[in-house]
């Protein structure tokens, strides 16, 4: 990832593309399945779906905890705002009018392959960094790039991840 001297405000995005030798239909059962997510991750801990439901849908909820040496510990709830099986998972953290982070898995078919995408974006609504940069304006555009090169490993491991755990069946 490059420097792009973006601030908070800009909502600046990253995104990370694998091939996975699988059809998306067998990639989408990974990528579909919060309860996933927390083995894959550094940061994430547990996710639990709210509102007595068990799985995705538009419009559903669930809540992740995570973990930061920077950050310590915190709880978001999350809403499904993109949702086409096979196709497009994407979740607003927060306020889903307001997020304070947008993700999103995004898988297409080529040939029997599929091409899956991780997609992120900072903002708009307030999050974790947000006090940071208020307590350190002057250093707002580090504070971002240093956030968002550290989304960008983090989704180079879970795509490494999904990928090993389907080609490792074939």
């Amino acid at each position: 990832m490059e420097w792009t001297g973006a601030s908070y405000a800009d909502t600046a995005t990253v995104e990370v593309t694998t091939w996975v030798d699988a059809p998306p239909a067998v990639v989408w059962a990974l990528v579909s399945d919060i309860g996933l997510m927390p083995t894959l991750s550094e940061e994430l801990h547990a996710v639990e779906w709210l509102d007595g439901v068990t799985e995705p849908a538009l419009g559903r909820r669930f809540v992740g905890r995570s973990k930061h040496a920077t950050f310590g510990q915190w709880e978001t709830t999350c809403t499904v705002v993109e949702y086409e099986p096979g196709v497009v998972f994407a979740w607003a953290v927060q306020d889903p009018d307001n997020p304070s982070a947008t993700w999103r898995f995004r898988l297409e078919p080529e040939g029997r392959d599929t091409r899956l995408s991780q997609w992120a974006q900072m903002g708009p609504g307030p999050s974790g960094l947000s006090s940071a940069i208020e307590r350190m304006p002057e250093k707002e555009q580090k504070i971002v790039y240093v956030r968002l090169k550290e989304f960008e490993q983090g989704m180079t491991r879970n795509l490494e991840a999904i990928k090993q755990r389907m080609e490792a069946g074939r």
